[in-house]
């Protein structure tokens, strides 16, 4: 005896399992060992159905052993042009492919328990499954159920997705738990389609306070305005509004201003070359220096005559300073 059942009837085979030794398998009330156990529990007063329950087995179990089955098997493959089996061949593939055979048995099996036969051959099955298949597939699934559940709930409230119902009820005020109890589902699971508040864009909280202070209607305006009108230099914003250089090229880039490097000495030394040239008549200092040249004047005198230095002069373009 291997121990009792919760009413005390002795057993002597495993829960879960029907024990075969070649043509002929166990029966777990005395232990004894014959072809087919279905036809010796009328010994014990027990149906199949009670047995199969009380030790854990499928109810699809046939309580033989596989040589018998086989015998059984071939027996009734001789048979299979009888007309009876025929019309029940029939039958049973109209009911398969109907779904009505598919609904019977999830009838059947709603509230009873899992038999421990089944629990073991599913967990000798995932065994051989690939852990990171196996998570792959359970992850697909909860997708699929989560989509399923939420396209039921939009449709129910006349929405094309989840994220539009959802979106819709917080611009009208409820709060995730009002809209859980409305769609009955668990907040938790609510907020995973709530609309993500906007992000603030790179140091506008930190630039926001300064533009104002300076008159600017926005960050945009104080941007514009202190780099590209006023050619402020990227360190020269950062130093007046206590941020770093990088909080201000991020802004920049944001708003879409391309950083200029050195915006201040650019814009002057820009200035410097116009007067230059407007004052000794000519269009630009490209076309200052390109006549110049012509003459054969050196960088030196050109210097002299214009105010600006050698080397800012021989940086214009090729074709200008040749």
């Amino acid at each position: 005896m291997l121990g009792r059942l919760a009413d005390g009837t002795p057993y002597h085979a495993p829960i879960g399992e029907l024990p075969v030794d070649g043509d002929r398998v166990c029966c777990h009330l005395c232990g004894r060992w014959f072809l087919s156990v279905a036809s010796h529990l009328r010994y014990h007063g027990w149906t199949k159905a009670d047995y199969l329950s009380a030790f854990g087995l499928e109810l699809g179990n046939p309580l033989t052993g596989p040589a018998t089955r086989k015998r059984r098997s071939s027996a009734f493959g001789a048979r299979h042009n009888e007309p009876a089996i025929r019309l029940a061949r029939v039958a049973a593939r109209e009911r398969a492919g109907s779904g009505a055979l598919t609904a019977a048995a999830a009838r059947a099996a709603t509230g009873r328990p899992h038999p421990a036969e089944r629990r073991a051959k599913t967990l000798a099955a995932l065994a051989e499954v690939d852990p990171a298949a196996r998570a792959e597939a359970n992850r697909r699934r909860g997708e699929r159920h989560r989509a399923r559940v939420a396209g039921d709930v939009a449709a129910r409230f006349g929405f094309a997705s989840f994220e539009d119902y959802v979106a819709a009820r917080v611009r009208d005020g409820l709060s995730m738990a009002a809209i859980s109890r409305e769609a009955g589902l668990h907040k938790d699971w609510v907020h995973r389609y709530a609309p993500s508040p906007a992000k603030p864009p790179p140091g506008e909280s930190r630039l926001a306070p300064v533009a104002r202070n300076l008159g600017y209607k926005s960050v945009l305006a104080f941007l514009r305005g202190e780099h590209v009108d006023r050619h402020r230099s990227v360190a020269a914003i950062a130093l007046a509004a206590g941020v770093s250089r990088w909080t201000v090229l991020a802004a920049l880039r944001h708003h879409g201003i391309e950083p200029v490097a050195h915006a201040s000495k650019r814009h002057d030394a820009q200035d410097r070359a116009r007067r230059a040239a407007e004052r000794l008549g000519f269009g630009s200092i490209a076309e200052y220096v390109a006549a110049r040249r012509a003459d054969g004047i050196p960088w030196h005198a050109m210097a002299a005559e214009t105010g600006i230095a050698a080397t800012s002069l021989r940086r214009l373009p090729t074709e200008c300073a040749s």
